[in-house]
């Protein structure tokens, strides 16, 4: 272990330890797998919770996507018991299913014995469910902030039940746009549905390219990439559309399998910055000591706001815009 976190400590200092890539394998190096958070969610602004994880399956088979990862959270079969079914549904469609707590806890708000404690919780319902991955993916990507020695002790602890963290590497706060439209479905507001799908595509395809450089300045290549998506109707109405303006640009969807087979997941357990919190590429970026931007622009949830405002509600962007 420890000549392991020496290993990534200097490839991360040193990008000269990476041979430079050819054009061709830059071109293979777009490899991207498309995960879900926070199965089962509530109803969004345009569909039932059961309706859009029927078509979302549907619309992830009609793009030729063969395996993406959700990250359930079971404490919420609570509130919505069908999830289940749909939960074995997208195993039965080939999907993998892995560890997300069973109540989306914040490990800074939460004491460690609480956080530890919903992570068996996940896995004891994942025991029950096919097609399950060893992998555990941090709420709100909250890895301890701050707090090292939080960090460290649910690394541990992930470690004895022979878990791997189910880490990101490219996030377009896609949550953000989908509270947006409840808000505005909310309020009686016109969406203009050609904007906001040209928003939600616009939006990831940026962030992947974003973080496609981020990592090629931080190490010297750039990884299969994980995308963060959610359960939303956001996700079920355009998740084709992002499919086709990914491959538009250059990207190919993989496998979670694949993604998380990358050398690059060795830094997941490694690094150690100032905070712990965010993508994956962020932190390799930032230990690397690559000045900010380190995050995708419209992660700025005031940005994103801006642009949803104009491009789909028709106003005026604001003082800022």
């Amino acid at each position: 272990m420890v000549m392991i976190r020496l290993f990534a400590l200097v490839c991360l200092t040193l990008a000269a330890c990476f041979a430079p890539l050819t054009g061709a394998q830059a071109k293979e190096d777009r490899r991207i797998a498309l995960t879900f958070d926070d199965v089962p969610r509530m109803a969004g602004a345009f569909m039932t919770a059961d309706d859009r994880a029927t078509r979302l399956r549907s619309a992830l088979r009609e793009a030729g996507v063969g395996q993406a990862a959700f990250f359930v959270n079971p404490g919420m079969l609570a509130k919505r018991p069908t999830g289940l079914d749909h939960i074995r549904a997208y195993a039965a469609d080939g999907h993998v299913i892995a560890n997300h707590t069973a109540l989306h806890s914040s490990l800074s708000e939460s004491t460690l014995a609480e956080f530890i404690a919903d992570i068996d919780s996940a896995s004891r319902f994942l025991d029950t469910i096919e097609n399950t991955r060893p992998w555990f993916r941090f709420p709100y990507l909250d890895e301890g902030r701050a707090d090292a020695a939080r960090r460290d002790a649910v690394r541990a602890a992930l470690a004895e039940r022979g878990l791997l963290n189910g880490y990101v590497t490219v996030d377009a706060s896609d949550w953000f746009y989908e509270q947006l439209t409840i808000d505005a479905a909310r309020d009686g507001k016109r969406m203009d549905m050609i904007g906001l799908r040209n928003l939600y595509a616009e939006s990831h395809v940026e962030a992947a390219e974003f973080n496609y450089a981020l990592a090629r300045n931080a190490v010297g290549y750039s990884p299969a990439h994980v995308m963060l998506l959610h359960e939303t109707d956001l996700a079920a109405l355009f998740i084709g559309d992002l499919v086709v303006a990914l491959e538009r640009a250059g990207w190919t969807i993989i496998s979670a399998d694949e993604a998380y087979a990358d050398p690059f997941g060795r830094y997941a357990a490694s690094y150690d910055t100032p905070s712990a919190q965010g993508t994956l590429t962020e932190q390799v970026a930032w230990q690397a000591g690559l000045p900010a931007p380190r995050w995708y622009a419209r992660n700025n949830t005031e940005l994103a706001a801006r642009e949803f405002r104009t491009r789909v509600l028709g106003e005026p962007a604001g003082p800022e815009g």
